[in-house]
């Protein structure tokens, strides 16, 4: 059994490479059977869970500040130094288990995981991984030095959102230019980014033997249940149901809104005419809000939002500095989520909370797994985890005390739309992912690039009125971080989406029978197909143009209903 890891999160970052690897090496040397293997899997995933407890927890430091000279150098190093020889280690293991024959019961998915990746593996990629890491912690930088001044005061580009929320059409033009010109500013320092980075994908599908990076990412992503062709066909489902409803969605705003034509300034704002909705002016009030919403939904999930209160998990205020976006994480060693977010007071954040916090509620359900290869679930059942949480919660926004039932409605509505609208958008950045790495060097300037977004944009994103702003549409790819740092993660949102919608529409007849079957799937981790996480949280993995209409029907229909109440 292994003996002295480090207990505290202080003592797990300052640990070095020298002081790690004689724990691979013990893992190494031991023999196999089957009276140790059981215990050998324990202490590789322990060891696992530390060492993957270091990047989680310097990825926070360097994103709660991108100003952080010390967080950044750690991170710097830790890619340097550990990650690399880490890999190579845990490879090394994953070799080990695989030439040994043992088929542990309950560790068949994992195994199988495990022999893609062994196949992916390759030792002269480790520090082609590693540059690529490093390369675009500038993307970081560059998206979070963005600022604008407005009416005499310095902005982040998140501060300044809340003013599309605004009723006055000419002050949100104002600002949604003012936005978009300072991020077109980037437009060529962040193409050196694209540039150092497209060549290092290119070498490491190489290395790998692989035949482009898209196949190398499908290997990698352990995509077994699904494939590009599938993905393709998704695309068209969404042209054919999805982008027509987002249409009509648009034209319902234009008609509210008494507008000749949608502009991308008259996107967010309330379409009914009314002020924007405020739920709360402080971060206590969040809490506040959110944790009733959870406890309404399931007292044990209310509760496990309390215990991030607690332990001082969440950081979720925008301030200057600070990276943009929002995610959940994960501390391995303690089985604790973390939650991070810009919020400056909307609605929108609200949405956000609920969402990352079906993701912290998954942290808390594979808890009870005791191998950390076991929890590696896939991100198609993720999103559901957050989507869906989003939707479960929407009956509770009038008892958290943020919204009157008008203001709900109104919230509701929009999410609804915004889930329909999602669609085809997830379909753009999708797409253009497919094209980016089929046509790789073309794909490499950034104008090219630029080019082809503009095109598969305007074949989904029907019924938005971007004339006079061209280049900023067709620049607008860049500011997708999934595309620079996490790519080809997108259309898990569009595939867990149609899930969640599923699941709502369980929960309309049955919500505590829903609720119990969301959390069953949850618990599941990775030890069990993906088709099967989707079949216990009661719902079908699907990429087909009638169960795609099945959910937008009922979207729309439960729209119609809410008009009802304003």
């Amino acid at each position: 059994m292994l003996q002295n890891l480090p207990a505290s999160a202080e003592d797990i970052l300052k640990w070095k490479w020298s002081e790690i690897e004689p724990y691979y090496k013990d893992m190494q040397d031991r023999t196999l059977d089957e009276s140790n293997i059981q215990a050998w899997l324990k202490d590789w995933s322990d060891l696992s869970r530390h060492v993957y407890e270091i990047q989680f927890r310097l990825e926070v430091l360097t994103t709660v500040n991108t100003t952080d000279k010390d967080a950044e150098e750690s991170f710097k190093k830790f890619f340097d130094e550990i990650f690399p020889n880490m890999q190579a280690a845990e490879n090394s293991l994953k070799q080990k288990m695989l030439a040994s024959g043992l088929e542990p019961k309950g560790f068949e998915i994992s195994l199988r995981n495990m022999r893609a990746e062994a196949d992916l593996f390759r030792a002269e990629n480790l520090p082609m991984l590693a540059n690529e890491q490093k390369t675009l912690l500038e993307y970081d930088k560059i998206m979070g030095a963005q600022t604008v001044q407005w009416e005499g005061e310095e902005k982040t580009i998140s501060q300044m959102y809340p003013l599309q929320l605004e009723k006055d059409r000419a002050t949100r033009e104002k600002a949604y230019r003012l936005v978009v010109e300072r991020q077109f500013a980037d437009f060529e320092h962040l193409g050196e980014v694209w540039v150092k980075v497209m060549p290092l994908r290119k070498q490491i599908a190489e290395q790998a033997g692989k035949l482009d990076y898209r196949a190398y990412m499908w290997q990698q992503k352990l995509r077994f249940d699904y494939t590009p062709a599938d993905t393709q066909s998704f695309h068209r489902a969404i042209e054919e149901v999805a982008a027509p409803a987002a249409a009509r969605a648009r034209e319902r705003r234009r008609k509210r809104l008494g507008l000749d034509s949608v502009r991308p300034w008259d996107t967010e704002v309330d379409s009914f005419g009314n002020e924007p909705l405020r739920p709360f002016k402080t971060m206590a009030e969040l809490n506040a809000g959110t944790k009733f919403i959870f406890d309404k939904v399931d007292t044990e999930l209310g509760s496990r939002y309390q215990t991030m209160i607690d332990e001082g998990l969440l950081d979720l205020d925008n301030r200057k500095g600070k990276a943009p976006g929002g995610y959940c994480t994960f501390f391995p060693v303690s089985n604790r989520p973390f939650i991070f977010m810009n919020s400056v007071g909307t609605h929108d954040d609200v949405q956000t909370l609920l969402h990352e916090g079906g993701h912290a509620f998954h942290v808390f359900e594979t808890a009870g797994i005791e191998l950390l290869h076991n929890i590696n679930t896939p991100m198609e059942f993720n999103e559901v985890a957050s989507m869906a949480m989003e939707l479960l919660a929407a009956r509770y926004l009038v008892d958290s005390g943020m919204y009157t039932e008008a203001e709900a409605a109104r919230a509701r509505i929009d999410h609804l739309e915004s889930n329909i609208i999602f669609w085809p958008y997830m379909a753009v950045v999708d797409a253009f992912q497919h094209w980016i790495y089929e046509n790789h060097d073309l794909a490499t300037d950034p104008v090219k690039a630029s080019e082809k977004w503009s095109e598969i944009f305007d074949r989904y994103m029907i019924g938005l009125d971007w004339s006079g702003l061209e280049k900023y549409k067709a620049t607008r790819w860049q500011r997708q971080l999934h595309i620079y740092k996490i790519p080809f993660y997108y259309v898990e949102y569009g595939l867990a989406q149609l899930g969640a919608a599923q699941v709502w529409a369980n929960s309309l007849s049955d919500y505590a029978g829903t609720v119990k079957a969301y959390r069953k799937a949850l618990s599941l981790g990775s030890t069990v197909t993906l088709p099967e996480l989707f079949s216990t949280a009661k719902a079908k993995f699907a990429f087909d143009s009638a169960t795609l209409k099945h959910s937008v029907d009922l979207m729309e229909q439960t729209i119609e209903e809410l008009e009802g109440k304003l």
